[in-house]
Order: structure tokens, then sequence, then C-alpha cells
């Protein structure tokens, strides 16, 4: 075989390794990520979701009495899980809009270029880089009856003072206060970084034209806002429909007899009695539900024109 023929073998060889190596560059710079994703994330679902219709499941042995809709129903008819749904379901039905409202709101106040406004920007954010348990716990001091903050500015106006820690529905009150405020600093980063991408020309132009501040916002800001506030929405939904450190910080567990389950603490609780697949099945019905949730507000999303 000529010189010629063999450098042209070698070269269409390392053509073929080059383009090897570019299709496998990618997936080798990806599997490590690839490889945790599968382990911590994608095997752990399958198994909650196998481990839900094992009836009489037991981990320690890994024995159960067969497959079937029992932990399901056994869950659904659960007294303490019906009161944690009522109590999750209100929470985020108060906490998502609130906070996302008083986010929108917050947000137009700290984007406006005045000085020492920085100084603001930082108190409000300063949640998320606390301790939660510590403020929950600074949160559990306001909340006191007797010596608590809240309730002496309350009894400025001559308010009774009120059992806000060891009462339902106060005690629901708390925890949906507390709520809004630690969702507050991430909810009012997002509104900022939508609001800096808003062109100042829709400003300039409607202070053309005379539009008045509150105009302003309700016509452009908000519309122009409609996005970043779909993705609040979602985030803040799933967020919340999660609450669980919470309950620790104030109440030290679910309140007074049990009156503050929330879905994620019936499945804590569960799991700490060794009933993994009643566990389990409240995971599944807790996932199901948010799905839905999401899936709802992402069809509102896409019908809001602006």
């Amino acid at each position: 075989m000529s010189k010629d023929a063999l450098r042209y073998r070698r070269e269409k060889a390392l053509e073929r390794r080059s383009r090897v190596w570019s299709a496998l560059e990618p997936v080798a710079y990806l599997l490590p990520f690839m490889v945790s994703i599968i382990v911590f994330t994608v095997y752990p679902f399958f198994n909650v979701v196998f481990m839900s219709f094992r009836e009489g499941f037991d981990l320690l042995t890994n024995t159960d009495n067969g497959i079937g809709l029992g932990n399901y129903a056994f869950v659904l008819s659960n007294r303490d899980f019906i009161n944690a749904l009522t109590n999750t379901g209100i929470y985020v039905a108060v906490v998502v809009p609130v906070s996302a409202a008083l986010a929108i709101v917050l947000a137009n106040l700290l984007n406006r270029k005045v000085r020492g406004m920085a100084i603001f920007q930082t108190a409000y954010f300063l949640p998320m880089v606390t301790s939660a348990m510590a403020v929950g716990l600074a949160w559990r001091y306001i909340f006191l009856r007797d010596f608590g903050v809240l309730n002496q500015v309350l009894g400025w106006f001559g308010v009774d003072k009120i059992n806000w820690l060891q009462r339902y529905p106060w005690s629901l009150y708390a925890l949906i206060i507390f709520g809004i405020w630690s969702n507050l600093p991430f909810t009012i980063i997002l509104i900022l970084s939508g609001l800096q991408n808003i062109d100042e020309t829709y400003y300039t132009a409607a202070r053309v034209d005379g539009a008045r501040s509150t105009r302003i916002f309700f016509r452009i800001t908000v519309p122009l806002l409609a996005p970043t506030i779909g993705l609040v929405l979602t985030i803040n939904t799933i967020s919340a429909s999660k609450v669980f450190s919470e309950l620790f910080a104030l109440f030290n567990g679910p309140g007074i007899g049990g009156s503050l389950f929330t879905v994620v603490y019936y499945i804590y609780e569960q799991f700490a009695k060794q009933k993994h697949a009643w566990a389990a099945a409240a995971a599944m019905i807790l996932f199901v539900l948010i799905f839905i949730a999401t899936m709802v507000q992402q069809y509102i999303q896409r019908k809001w024109t602006y």
C-alpha cells in the first residue's frame, strides 16, 4: 500500500475519532450530574411510587401484603390527613397570593433610584441569609400571649390578648403571617429582576401622555410583569405546599392537639411511626395536587394576554 493511501487512512481514522469524541465529550461532562440525578431523584421518586402501592409494607424487612390501593384508601379517610390537607390548602391559598401582591408593591418601591434605598433593600433581604429556626424563635417571642410584641401593639387599640401559639385558629393565622414574611425576600428578588427588564420607554411615553403613577402601575408594570408573576406563583405554590420547618420553629410540632398538621408533617410522622407505605401514599397525593395546581397556573398564564 502506498504512503499516500496510508496517510489517507490515518487521516480518516483521526477524523472518525474526532467525531466520536465530539459526540461523547458533552456526555462525559454531564455524566456525574446525570448519575446524581438518577441516584438521588429519579430512583427515589419511582421507589416512593412503588412503595405507595405495597400494602402493609415494612421497610426493615422489605415485606408487604401485596399490591393495591389500600394505602391510598387509608390516607384519604384518615382524619389527621384530611386536617393536614385543609391546613395546607388554607396556608397556600392565603400565603401565595398575599406574598406575591406585597412583593410587587415593595419591589416597585425598592426599584426606585432614591438615596439610601440600598439600606431598605438589605433589610428586606436579611431573612434569606438568616437561619429559619433562629427567625422562627424570634417570631415565637413576637406571638407570645403575655409578653409578645404583637399583643402589646394590639393592646394599644383596645384588642384583648390573643393566644397565638396555643389556640386554633389563631395558631394558623400566626403560621400564615410568618409564612408571608418569610416568602417575601425571594419573591421580591424575582419581581425586582422582572421590573429591571421592563423598557423605560414605556414609562416615558406614559408620562408624556399625562398618565398618573397608579395608572402606569396597573396598565404597564403589572401586565409586563405577567411572566414573572406566573413564575412567582408557581414557585411559591410548590414551596408553600411543603410547609414543615415553620411548625417546629413556632410550635415545636403540629400545634396543640395536632391542630396544625400539614401534609409534609403528616408524611414525616408516618415515617417516624414506621408506616412507610402510608407516608409514601400521602407523598404521592401531595405530588399530584401540586402538579395539578402548577398545570392550572400554567394554563391561566398562557391565556393571560398582556
